[in-house]
């Protein structure tokens, strides 16, 4: 953005105390797998017609160049749609969107259901592909609503639905082709999406992460120009010729297009797609090697069913039935289902730049083993199984490294562009597969089929997808996670480390030190950071406030004063997101979570005066609890108040308007609390007081046979829900520990040799594999777990 662009304006998220994250709404239980729900009813539309591919041109009374338009079109419309779905979602609301993308499934599967006209089932097909931009809204979705401990494994899920139904809704739409009227696929499509649909309605909330903003029409037209340009030669370059005056005019429009596409999205105030955290080392490299996976995944698609089909006559063919072959493929996307948890976790535990690499080496090892295995039906099942856990690991990874790297306002937009990264590659293989078994023919009576040096060149080639996107991935930069929730962390430097946490100053003295440490209030000059008003009641400006920006870990950035007309300027020195906290004296003190980028935001603070809910939070014991932590969250999740408690454990939130609110009061090293709170408006507020009790830890040691500790040997934490929590690696004398648990039910996993795991029990009754005792140091709860090691 030019240094002359306006400020754009973000909604802040929620307030928050300084350091603590924030708290995630509670979601059904159903909530994760209607998402994915929605993302294999928008694949398995992508693969209706595959199994009508030779029939088309009689169904539709047209010519075999002509019926390709049926594939081509859902192909451009979900290339246009997805990145610009993914932004509308998060400008408009994302569930929103998610509706409005299930409905042009609906109602494109209805008018190709009643036609068999070649004009209007292409336009059927391209309302159709409107709906590709579930997926990427589903993922958008899962970051703002889930905790967590449960984001990598429900997005492995999400970001797999693409295969997971393309495999399944294979032999589903040839068993239907073949035995039913062929119009019957398109009302199932339609059936399917009414259901998820519905489902969405029920089950998925609107997300509160909004990037209030113009849509950028021009970048959207552009966009799609460009993209119309790029794929329309490499989807029909084969029958127009790839060295047509056609085929090439189109890739030199395309790259024009996108040129002047790019110049003009970064001189735009709020571009549809945010080039500059595209280009970033990590997303530019992660949708890179999205391609190469795309790339690798769809031939596979491509190879087999040809494989399977072909008449046992040709020596190579295996000579079965449509339905049949689908059957032999399904495992493909049985085996990207069940292998989500474990990329999650490879996520969780080793980043996912290593779950993205297994997965690409996975994969350019089953096509390798393919050049060689490719005479029996069973070696086409394991090759669409060991496919299926590559393309699986793979999949889930590059969401996690799409979302750790841009800010929330553009989720939508960034996972959108990564998935219609997938979708060239898809497209790409397609056509190059096409092309290579086009021109290694063998003649079978009047027919020209496809040989067996076609079908290894073709496993060659995305052998050498997957190794160069494996080169691609080896590029991106390490990323380590914190112990208890896998999100990624960037390294410190030295400065960071040192700097001390913000404490918001409500007295005159800490105001005059800030405002000898900062710079004054003046509109920021280029790069990003925060700019606003501090307001008391009545939106009356409030000189003097000091405001504070801090990261989510507590370090200070940044502090001023506001002017006399309320106003103040700070710096980040980074794009993320990060904790402003205003104070002055008289007033309570507020915190709002901000996501940074680029370009400044506006954010006006409002402090009001006392007259809210009161009370005091102490230990198990009876001693105070400085530093507690009590939040006002309103019925519809929002925090509507925050408090910290002082020296002696007293706490005064803010006034509330009347309502129901729950009141949670945390503290470090204890157990959460949670009480209702009802603010009437008349008579004096309500006072809470809270008796905190402490978070447990788990310690124990590895042993191996003989009661020698055993080194280097991985102890992971599972909760209750199966979800990794916290990892560590023993030392030489084989002790391992975790603090700051909270829950009552965990698994202890110890591998060294072979694995041995304990349940432990906390709070209450012990586990069977409790041999420790309650207490320690600070009050908490512990239990000592010691684990016998046998050697594998």
């Amino acid at each position: 953005m030019s240094p002359s662009a306006p400020a754009a304006r973000v909604e802040p998220l929620s307030s928050a105390p300084p350091g603590q994250k924030q708290l995630p709404r509670e979601v059904g239980g159903g909530f994760v797998a209607v998402l994915a729900f929605c993302g294999i009813a928008v694949s398995v539309m992508q693969t209706l017609v595959v199994p009508l591919v030779t029939e088309l041109p009689q169904l539709l009374h047209t010519s075999s160049s002509n019926a390709s338009w049926v594939i081509t079109a859902t192909l451009l419309a979900g290339a246009v749609s997805t990145p610009v779905m993914g932004r509308l979602g998060d400008m408009f609301g994302k569930r929103r969107m998610l509706v409005v993308a299930l409905g042009l499934l609906v109602v494109g599967s209805l008018v190709c259901a009643v036609t068999s006209d070649l004009v209007v089932m292409v336009v059927g097909r391209a309302i159709q592909g409107g709906a590709m931009g579930a997926i990427p809204l589903g993922i958008s979705i899962m970051r703002d609503e889930l905790p967590p401990k449960k984001l990598g494994s429900s997005m492995a899920l999400m970001s797999s639905s693409l295969g997971i139904g393309g495999a399944l809704g294979l032999p589903a739409a040839a068993f239907v082709a073949q035995h039913t009227n062929w119009h019957v696929l398109f009302y199932g499509a339609a059936g399917l999406g009414l259901l998820a649909l519905a489902l969405v309605l029920i089950v998925v909330p609107e997300s509160s992460v909004r990037t209030p903003s113009r849509f950028d029409a021009i970048g959207a037209i552009g966009l799609s120009a460009g993209l119309v340009c790029l794929l329309l030669p490499i989807t029909k370059g084969g029958d127009w010729g790839w060295s047509s005056g056609t085929t090439l005019g189109l890739f030199g429009a395309a790259a024009l297009i996108l040129l002047v596409w790019g110049f003009v999205e970064l001189r735009t105030a709020e571009p549809l797609v945010d080039l500059r955290t595209t280009a970033r080392r990590q997303v530019l490299l992660t949708n890179l090697a999205s391609i190469m996976v795309g790339f690798s995944f769809y031939a596979m698609s491509l190879i087999l069913p040809q494989l399977l089909e072909l008449p046992e006559a040709t020596g190579y063919g295996l000579g079965q039935s449509m339905v049949m072959a689908g059957l032999y493929v399904a495992p493909m996307g049985v085996a990207m289902m069940l292998v989500s948890p474990l990329s999650a976790r490879i996520n969780a535990t080793r980043g996912p730049k290593v779950s993205l690499l297994l997965g690409l080496l996975v994969i350019g090892a089953t096509y390798g083993g393919g050049i060689v295995m490719m005479d029996h039906v069973w070696q086409i099942v394991v090759l669409s199984t060991a496919l299926g856990v590559g393309v699986g690991i793979a999949y889930s990874a590059m969401p996690t490294l799409i979302i750790s790297s841009v800010p929330a306002s553009e989720t939508g937009a960034a996972n959108g562009l990564n998935t219609l990264m997938r979708s060239i590659g898809m497209s790409t293989s397609s056509a190059v597969v096409g092309v290579i078994l086009a021109h290694q023919t063998t003649n079978f009576g009047r027919l020209a089929l496809p040989n067996t040096d076609g079908f290894k060149i073709s496993f060659a080639v995305a052998c050498g997808a997957a190794a160069l996107g494996l080169l691609i991935t080896l590029f991106l930069p390490n990323r380590r996670s914190t112990p208890l929730t896998g999100q990624p962390q960037a390294a410190q430097t030295p400065t960071e480390q040192e700097a001390a946490p913000a404490t918001p100053a409500a007295e005159p003295e800490a105001a005059a030190e800030a405002a000898e440490t900062t710079e004054p209030a003046e509109a920021i000059a280029g790069g990003g950071g925060v700019q606003g008003r501090v307001l008391g009641s009545g939106d009356v400006p409030l000189a003097g406030a000091a405001v504070t920006l801090i990261d989510n870990t507590g370090r200070q950035l940044g502090r001023t004063v506001s002017d006399p007309d309320g106003r103040y300027s700070l710096t980040a020195p980074d794009a993320g997101s990060f904790v402003l906290i205003g104070s002055a004296h008289g007033h309570q003190p507020q915190a709002v979570t901000l996501l940074l980028s680029g370009a400044p935001v506006t954010c006006d603070v409002r402090l009001t005066g006392g007259g809210g809910p009161t009370g005091t939070v102490r230990a198990f014991g009876g001693e105070p609890l400085a530093g507690a932590t009590a939040i006002a969250i309103s019925p519809d999740g929002a925090v509507a108040a925050t408090a910290t408690a002082d020296e002696k454990g007293d706490f005064a939130l803010p006034e509330l308007t009347p309502g129901s609110y729950t009141l949670t009061i945390s503290a470090e090293g204890h157990r959460p609390h949670a009480a209702q709170l009802e603010i009437t408006g008349t008579g004096q507020p309500p006072r809470i007081d809270a008796e905190l009790q402490p978070a447990a830890k788990v310690r124990g040691t590895v042993r191996a046979q003989g009661g020698r500790p055993v080194e280097d040997a991985r102890v992971a934490l599972l909760d209750s829900a199966g979800d990794v929590v916290g990892q560590c690696v023993t030392g030489a004398d084989g002790a391992f520990h975790f603090e700051g648990l909270t829950d009552e039910h965990y698994t202890v996993v110890a591998s060294g040799y072979a694995p041995a795991t304990m349940p432990v029990t906390l709070g209450g009754t012990k586990g069977p594999g409790d041999s420790g005792s309650s207490g320690g140091s600070e009050g908490s709860e512990a239990r000592d777990v010691d684990f016998l090691l046998s050697h594998g």
